[in-house]
């Protein structure tokens, strides 16, 4: 008896299981469905929308702005056919699949990101990151169980064949219409024809990541440099180049953006500061505020966080070259890939006739790194005649006696021809 007892139980299991696998995609449409607030019956019409839109992943009608107002007008197509558009049923249903195309809307479009692949369009353009192989171009043909996108290309051809894809592990980089940068990890697991297109498969990830605003890459280098104290705080020429030794200092890493700063001495935060250096034979002077000092009181010396308030875009384009050259090449396919998919935000932005602010861009741009150096900048540099830079012509009278303290400790420097001991790396 128990044996017989036992073979019916494995038999009414083994008919759950193969229910539930059966009716799995239908299970998870309803549950769902009952999270988003919908009442059973109105799942079901869902259901048979989700169905009639021939969707591999039904459940993907809930996440996918473009298919909730899809799935709207075919409902309302098929309530006029059917006759019961007047209906209170239908109507109620309307509204609330009104309401929820808002909510998705509010959610996902309105510059509060997004954390899954699962919400990402038809046609997002992507720049894929294949270790050793460089930056490729796709874009998205179809979301729904995986991602299918075009097999990627470089320079419009196909250098890396579909199957061997397969199996590799990639980085994805897109910009995300009227939202932002985002980045992601996955892997591709196919290759085929999608629609008469060469296309592969990759995995969907959760851990899509959103960027609010680009980092500045910064490269470790040695480059000796004059320091400067800004002391005409009315009127800066930004154009004049000094001839006079400054305080001899050491650059230890430099950016677009700025440099990290070894000198000898105490240094005074807040401090105005002006730097010149060559980068090969070509000069490079970039005007800034030292945001933050790290004293070492073994060796008298200091390195100083200076940020670049103001550099001219030929020299800008020079320090660019010089980070990108001297970055590993894992790196560097990182810094390409973020200017080309800062190149589609400009897109986005120059299309929907709106600046990047407008538009939900981000600041920190990234210039174009190619080795002409002849990309444009963002931050143009002060005309003849024209009004100094508010962030450092506008610097307060009371940082003078900052600055005044921080010449004083700074005599136990040589100036002109100073010298100094390496301060221990970390």
């Amino acid at each position: 008896m128990a044996v017989v007892k036992l073979i019916v139980f494995l038999a009414v299991a083994v008919g759950i299981v193969k229910l539930l696998v059966l009716f799995k995609d239908r299970i998870r449409f309803f549950a769902t469905g009952s999270d988003k607030g919908f009442k059973f019956s109105e799942i079901g019409v869902l259901w048979k929308l989700a169905i009639l839109e021939d969707l591999e992943e039904p459940e993907q009608l809930y996440y996918s702005l473009p298919l909730v107002s899809k799935a709207i007008t075919d409902f309302i197509a098929q309530s006029r056919e059917e006759g019961t558009e007047g209906t209170q049923k239908n109507q109620e249903l309307l509204s609330k699949l009104y309401d929820y195309r808002t909510r998705i809307s509010l959610e996902h479009e309105n510059n509060r990101g997004i954390d899954t692949t699962k919400y990402l369009d038809k046609g997002q353009k992507l720049r894929i990151i294949l270790p050793g192989r460089g930056v490729f171009f796709s874009e998205i043909l179809d979301n729904s169980t995986d991602i299918v996108i075009r097999t990627p290309t470089q320079k419009g051809l196909i250098v890396v064949a579909g199957p061997d894809w397969i199996g590799r592990q990639i980085s994805v980089y897109l910009w995300r219409k009227g939202d932002a940068s985002y980045v992601f990890d996955t892997t591709v697991t196919s290759s085929e024809i999608f629609m008469g297109v060469t296309a592969v498969r990759i995995k969907h990830s959760n851990q899509l990541l959103r960027t609010q605003k680009r980092q500045s890459i910064r490269a470790k280098c040695e480059i000796e440099a004059q320091l400067y104290f800004i002391q005409d705080l009315a009127g800066i020429d930004y154009n004049a180049i000094e001839t006079s030794n400054g305080f001899r200092c050491m650059l230890e890493d430099i950016s677009q953006n700025g440099a990290m700063i070894r000198v000898g001495g105490k240094g005074v935060k807040d401090a105005r500061l002006k730097i010149q250096f060559n980068i090969g034979d070509s000069l490079v002077v970039m005007f800034g505020v030292i945001r933050d000092v790290e004293y070492n009181k073994t060796y008298n010396q200091s390195r100083l966080h200076f940020e670049c308030l103001h550099i001219d875009d030929a020299m800008r384009n020079l320090v660019l070259s010089f980070v990108y050259k001297t970055l590993p090449e894992e790196k560097r396919e990182v810094v390409e890939a973020m200017a080309q998919t800062e190149e589609d935000a400009q897109i986005d932005a120059a299309e929907s006739g709106f600046s990047r602010e407008d538009s939900g861009g981000q600041g920190g741009v990234m210039t174009d790194l190619r080795d002409d150096n002849s990309a444009g900048n963002e931050q143009p540099a002060a005309e003849d005649g024209a009004q100094a830079d508010p962030e450092l012509g506008g610097f307060a009278q009371h940082y003078e006696d900052k600055m005044e303290e921080f010449r004083s400790r700074m005599t136990a420097f040589n100036h002109g021809g100073g010298s100094y001991n390496p301060i221990p790396r970390k």
